[in-house]
């Protein structure tokens, strides 16, 4: 099992990361069940459903561009997967670069992400800084 949850893993972030990247909440949104729920940090509410997911997505274009996503090794167990990531982008509005790094922890079911929890920090010119 933990091979294959592997396997479906890699080819989930990927897709996640893809369409993160190309700012496609669409594209997002293909790697979830219906029913999925998303965390993005640990002191966030659950957004739950594959339409209030895509909706939070649909945001960030408004916000982010030269996007780039990479992510580390899957681990895997069971149902479960889990890799760190790293995604740098600038802020439309003022032009500064942000560096974000962290974890993603998955459930899967279906071949797709049940629930989806990101733990990460961001950075820009050597300082934290705050959300979008």
């Amino acid at each position: 099992m933990a091979d294959s949850t592997a396997t479906l893993g890699r080819l989930l972030v990927d897709g996640f990361g893809r369409g993160w990247e190309k700012l496609r909440p669409d594209l997002i949104a293909t790697a979830f069940t219906p029913d999925a729920v998303f965390v993005e940090t640990p002191f966030s509410a659950p957004i739950s459903g594959i339409d209030a997911i895509r909706a939070w997505w649909a945001d960030v274009p408004y916000h982010q561009s030269e996007v780039s996503f990479s992510s580390g090794e899957i681990y895997a167990a069971g149902p479960w997967f889990s890799t760190e990531f790293r995604c740098t982008f600038r802020r439309r509005r003022t032009g500064e670069w942000v560096e974000a790094r962290g974890a993603i922890f998955c459930e899967t079911r279906d071949d797709r992400i049940s629930e989806m929890r990101m733990y990460w920090h961001r950075w820009s010119g050597g300082r934290e800084t705050p959300v979008p």
